[in-house]
């Protein structure tokens, strides 16, 4: 009997051995990510459930059409931070398209972490029932284009130059919102829409009468990946093992760049920062696999020197864990006087008050970038 006792207890202590665990995140956070059904939503959610079995923390997962309505809450301070892609970290850290607006400017994006895993793909999805083999066949085709997304618009952008297309060579479908575009596309509105390969509403795409076709991205294609990549520069070729159509294949051939990336602000607190970046990686074996791409989280996947700066509550826990270098630091000192060169010519344009802001804007942008000695994109 006493065997039988000692065995349950330590039954009982290796089943809970997160529950005893300390950490100094709030019991009830929020993030905001992608809609409903994205890759995006469905692996905070999977996150969440990790952070609630461990610490007993309520994560609150808030679904946002677009990238302003994902970023608008972190800019608020109502959320802590935001599971983004490239809109809502680097768009948004540049003040570009919808966030060049006179209302919005330069974002002082922190990153915490980011999924880089390279099993999925971030592409341009067609409807099966077309026929179309390559990106030029788009050519006349119903292509989505969200309203205040332009990461999703600048990445289809990309996809089309590389089959040597505009927007003018297609017929432009305008959706309030990610899901609502491949809802479209599902119900014949639409023929081509961006998602990454593991999105929930892909899988729902494949699975309906149009079928889902993904059309392939020659790495040898140079001229191809030049004019993709004078769009959108953080795109990179890569095959992916996970996804609609994808899933137990040899893979398929696209281009891809780290989504989600979880981001804060300059503003978020530098303990919480150290505590959920900690949190993601102490957390990790109980998150992975619970969502189809969610492996790329590790902390082995992590790429120090990517296009917007990290937190320095997350640069603690990096250099604790032994994975932050010299060159990184380098790197994200350079990102941070970005930031500061882009926010100074905002607020010098803003004391102007020019008539006609967007154009301003860019020529300001522009010129403030290049006598700074940045790379200028968008």
């Amino acid at each position: 009997m006493k065997q039988t006792i000692g065995l349950l207890a330590g039954a009982l202590l290796l089943a809970t051995p997160l529950a005893a665990q300390d950490t100094t995140l709030p019991k009830q956070m929020s993030w905001t990510a992608y809609d409903t059904g994205s890759a995006g939503y469905n692996q905070a959610v999977a996150i969440g459930a990790a952070l609630q079995d461990a610490y007993g923390i309520n994560l609150r997962v808030l679904p946002g059409k677009n990238d302003v309505s994902r970023t608008e809450p972190l800019r608020q301070g109502r959320v802590e931070f935001s599971a983004t892609g490239v809109g809502g970290s680097f768009m948004a850290q540049e003040g570009a398209f919808e966030f060049g607006a006179e209302n919005w400017g330069p974002q002082p994006i922190r990153v915490i972490a980011a999924n880089n895993g390279g099993a999925i793909n971030l592409g341009v999805g067609v409807a099966g029932d077309l026929g179309i083999e390559q990106f030029s066949d788009l050519k006349g085709k119903r292509v989505a284009y969200i309203v205040g997304a332009p990461a999703l618009n600048v990445n289809t952008e990309a996809y089309l130059a590389y089959g040597g297309l505009t927007w003018d060579d297609v017929t432009v479908v305008e959706f309030g919102g990610f899901g609502d575009s491949w809802k479209g596309l599902i119900e014949n509105q639409v023929d081509a829409a961006f998602a990454s390969t593991n999105s929930g509403m892909a899988y729902e795409a494949a699975s309906s009468p149009r079928g889902l076709f993904w059309p392939p991205i020659d790495p040898e294609n140079a001229e191809g990946l030049k004019a993709m990549q004078a769009i959108a520069p953080f795109f990179v070729p890569n095959k992916a093992s996970v996804g609609a159509t994808i899933d137990g294949t040899d893979g398929y051939q696209g281009a891809g760049y780290a989504y989600p990336v979880l981001v804060g602000t300059a503003e978020t607190d530098e303990e919480l920062a150290y505590a959920m970046t900690k949190a993601m990686f102490d957390l990790y074996p109980q998150y992975d696999g619970k969502a189809p791409g969610i492996g790329g989280w590790g902390l082995d996947k992590q790429d120090m020197q990517w296009v917007a700066p990290y937190h320095e509550g997350a640069i603690r826990y990096y250099k604790e864990a032994g994975v932050w270098s010299d060159e990184a630091q380098a790197h994200n000192d350079r990102l941070i006087a970005r930031q500061e060169t882009l926010a100074a010519a905002w607020e010098a344009l803003k004391a102007e008050a020019p008539e006609n802001w967007d154009e301003a804007w860019a020529e300001a942008r522009r010129k403030a970038l290049a006598d700074g000695g940045f790379e200028v994109v968008f």
